[in-house]
Order: C-alpha cells, then structure tokens, then sequence
C-alpha cells in the first residue's frame, strides 16, 4: 500500500477522535416512522445531495426516502497494463439509478449502457475489439450511523451482485462484494472518507473467482456552495497479481443546484501495473 493511502489513514484515525460539530446547526429532516418508499419525504426537507461518485470511496448517506437519484459517468477511458499485454477501455452513460427505501436504506443498479474493451499483446500492432452493453448489477446500501447528518460520523455497509448481462463486453461471471464506506465530518467544511471493498472478480479465462480488496481514502473540501475539491488515495489488490496497485485520484465537483451536481477527474497512476482513469460525470436528483 502506498505511504500516501498510510498517511490519509492516519489521518482519519487522528481526526475522527476530534472531530467537530458541522459548521451549520443541522436537524433531523424527517422521523422514519412518517416516511417511506410510497409516503415520500417532502421536497422542502431533504438532505444535502450526498452521492457515491466522483471517487472510489463512496457514501455512507442513502436517498432520501420515496426519491430517485442517478449517478452517471457521461463518459470515462481506462488504459491498463499487465505484463506484456495492453488493454484500453470506455464507458458512455455508465449509470447508477438509486431509489431510497425508507430512512436508512436505499436500492440500486449500475447500468452500463455502452462499453467498448480492446486489448493486444504488447508486441502486436492490432486490437482484440468487444463493444456493447455491460454487466449488470444490483446494490443495497444500508445506513448504520449519522443518517441525520447530526452526528459527525457517519457508517454503512453495501452489499452487491454483479450479473454477467455483458457477454463478450463483460466479465463472464456473476461477480459479488461488500463495501464498508465511512464519513467523519472536520469541520469548517471538511470531510474526511474512507472504505474498504472486498469483492469476488471473476476470470473468463480461468473460469474461477478470485479475492480482491481495496480500500480507499478521500479528503473533500468544500470552497463555497458551488466549488469543491476531493483528492483521494486507493490501493488495490487481488489473487491474480503480485503487490498493491496505488492511484492518486482528484476531482473538481459543481454543486450547481441543490439536486444536481457536476464533476470530473482523473485516476493518476502511482505504479507501473495501475489503471489510469479520465472521467466526466453527474448527479442529479428528483
């Protein structure tokens, strides 16, 4: 793991045990007992928009109870490394419609609508081409603690399956895995995230699943009402490749109304074997 993601570990340690109060008095926006999936949060009480994009280290806060938020990455290219073989990878309207259930709990799919993978040995001039609709997968993120935003921590869990929808565009296989996101809330408009991901990547070639795990961290700021910044450190590991493969990811994020936010980035590359990422995206929220 790299001393960037050890040092921003450290400091969510150190900080989460002096963390302060919110800089704006915040209340409870609804009781659970009143609202529901069919009896719907008012418009004029819903929380801050808290959505899992643009980073890797996503939200402890779910939708608000009976709305409907999407998440979409307009368009994100991927180029990835391994030993003597290329591979170049993008996604146009990669979406992740999101319904909250009740207070703590919100159901959701990532649908990627249109991929294309390409990939060559490191020697040859031509590319092995596959494009189409991706895999499938269905989310359920449920909210431990600091639902109400009250608190300035924050803990979930979230639970997924991937489905092999793809075929050649995809994985393969059913693929699984559990998210544990957190959120200490700094104070003066700082908020420090961390997760930790284990999931079962499935091979095409091996026809087996294989472990992987990648924790993140993420340090977000915002400037004023409209402006913020994340910068963020992920370390990722799996059974199929030696060693951890580190990023630095940043992103400028938009809040330009109070339901729609707009952001792009990148995924800068610390190692050799590390993906690097370009993307644009949005959220919006009704």
């Amino acid at each position: 793991m790299s001393r960037l993601l050890l040092l921003l570990a450290v400091l969510l340690g150190s900080f989460a045990g002096r963390a302060q109060s919110p800089d704006k008095p915040k209340t409870c926006p609804y009781d659970s007992a009143h609202f529901d999936l069919f009896h719907p949060v008012p418009r004029n009480q819903l929380r801050e928009l808290r959505p899992d994009r643009p980073g890797v280290t996503e939200s402890p806060f779910t939708v608000d109870a009976g709305h409907f938020q999407v998440e979409v990455d307009g368009f994100r290219l991927i180029n990835r490394r391994e030993d003597d073989q290329r591979e170049r990878e993008w996604h146009a309207a990669y979406a992740m419609p999101k319904l909250g259930l009740s207070r703590r709990t919100d159901l959701q799919l990532e649908v990627p609508v249109f991929a294309t993978q390409k990939q060559r040995q490191a020697d040859e001039p031509n590319w092995e081409q596959h494009r189409g609709f991706g895999d499938v997968a269905v989310r359920l993120k449920h909210n431990f603690i600091g639902d109400d935003e009250k608190q300035p921590f924050a803990l979930a869990a979230v639970g997924w399956v991937r489905l092999p929808t793809g075929g050649q565009a995809g994985a393969g296989g059913a693929e699984y895995g559990l998210i544990v996101p957190a959120d200490v809330n700094l104070g003066h408009h700082w908020d420090l995230e961390g997760q930790v991901e284990t999931k079962l990547n499935y091979d095409r070639e091996t026809s087996k699943h294989y472990l992987g795990v990648v924790p993140s961290v993420a340090l977000e700021h915002d400037f004023n009402d409209l402006f913020s910044f994340m910068v963020e450190g992920v370390a990722r590991w799996d059974e199929q490749r030696a060693g951890w493969r580190n990023s630095v990811n940043v992103a400028p994020i938009f809040n330009l109304t109070d339901n729609f936010q707009f952001d792009f980035g990148a995924h800068l590359a610390l190692n050799r074997e590390t993906d690097r990422e370009f993307f644009v995206g949005f959220t919006y929220r009704r």
